[in-house]
């Protein structure tokens, strides 16, 4: 990750945050051939050099480093996400197997909340039932609750998952609610906001995020400039937040008004909390999560693995580091701006710019302040739907 190195910042004099979030990938490859997917058909390949599922000794060393980690920082929980890929493609009862190792091998009194993020294509009743036994939530990826909104999500023969993905969610939310995790969405500026939103919500989800496309300086997200995304999530918020009662979480919303009433709340977009979050990839590769692998080949790799190093070595990692010595790793223009402890300088992955690393504004710079903006504006009562102004410097151009 030398572009990474190049741009860490100084270093700060306390310790680093220990990891509390661990993503195994159980299966390294999917059932679908999503036409805008960022791991499969980015500017990374390191995929295609792994084995498709995770082997058995890398799945026992994997539990064995993530109990040492507990035992290590006397972690009293930790969040196991079982990842791909597809994971079910390694089937409920293997994921099952290593949750149970998992919960296992932690001291006593550090809780494991296990969840499976899948696109549900292969979701069965006898499939959740296993998951939910064996207390794995799901989380499913969609991109919203229609056919047409699922259009680019096909297999690899071209056709479409929808009928079996709606099957799925349906599945889930009817048998297996208590399992139901929630629904994953990426924000897209092409569609109707509210109309999206609202077809999510026939599928009824306990809660669900929204996320924005990867994309950076070098590579912009598709369909980015004036502030569209922004304002896509701004008809979303007033569609949720005039609702008259909470019909399901919308993370980035609650993280996003915690963080302007001063409360600890962080998600990969949003907030200074330090990061903690490590991935293990099929080959028992530590690396950091996916989405640096958006920016360029090898962003996610660490050089470390489970068969050799403990997870408190990719802590001391440079960066690991960088994302967690909180304002020190931001551009100088994000120190100084007023919105820094809401917006945190925004996700890591979309700071990239070849040749200058990590080390400066998002991408989506003009679409979090005017979220930021709006969303703090319906907090302090301003009239519903006002707009603040972008500043023009930011409307889709180069910070």
């Amino acid at each position: 990750m030398s572009e990474d190195t190049a741009t860490r910042p100084p270093s700060e004099d306390r310790p680093p945050r220990p990891f509390r979030q661990f993503i195994v990938k159980m299966h390294g490859r999917c059932n679908l051939a999503c036409r805008y997917c960022y791991l499969y058909e980015g500017p990374d390949h390191t995929w295609r050099t792994r084995p498709a599922a995770a082997p058995a000794e890398v799945l026992r060393h994997t539990a064995d480093r993530i109990a040492r980690h507990a035992r290590t920082h006397a972690l009293t929980s930790l969040s196991l996400v079982l990842h791909g890929g597809e994971p079910l493609l390694a089937g409920a009862d293997t994921l099952a197997r290593f949750t149970d190792d998992v919960r296992a091998r932690v001291p006593a009194g550090c809780t494991v909340q296990a969840t499976v993020q899948t696109n549900a294509t292969l979701l069965t009743h006898d499939r959740a039932a296993v998951l939910a036994r064996h207390g794995i939530r799901i989380g499913i990826s969609l991109d919203g609750g229609s056919a047409a909104h699922n259009a680019r999500r096909v297999d690899h023969a071209g056709r479409p998952s929808w009928p079996a993905a709606a099957r799925g969610a349906r599945l889930v939310a009817d048998h297996f609610p208590q399992a139901y995790a929630g629904l994953l969405t990426v924000a897209d500026p092409t569609t109707d906001p509210v109309d999206l939103y609202e077809s999510l919500l026939v599928l009824r989800p306990p809660a669900l995020d929204l996320l924005l496309p990867h994309g950076n300086w070098s590579a912009p997200p598709p369909h980015w400039g004036g502030a569209r995304h922004g304002a896509w999530l701004c008809r979303v918020f007033d569609r949720w937040w005039s609702a008259g009662r909470r019909e399901t979480r919308v993370r980035l919303f609650e993280e996003c008004l915690a963080l302007l009433l001063g409360l600890p709340a962080a998600t990969e977009s949003l907030g200074l909390q330090p990061f903690d979050a490590l991935v293990v990839e099929t080959d028992g590769s530590i690396e950091q999560v996916d989405s640096l692998k958006s920016a360029y080949e090898g962003a996610a790799e660490t050089g470390l693995d489970v068969f050799r190093h403990d997870f408190d070595q990719a802590l001391r990692h440079p960066g690991v580091a960088a994302r967690q010595a909180g304002p020190a790793a931001l551009a100088d223009r994000c120190r100084a701006c007023p919105l820094v402890t809401v917006c945190g300088g925004g996700h890591y992955a979309h700071r990239y710019r070849a040749g200058q690393g990590f080390r400066n504004p998002s991408v989506y710079c003009a679409d979090l302040q005017l979220f930021i903006q709006h969303v703090a504006g319906r907090l302090a009562g301003d009239t519903p739907g006002t707009r603040p102004a972008v500043p023009a410097s930011l409307e889709g151009g180069t910070p």
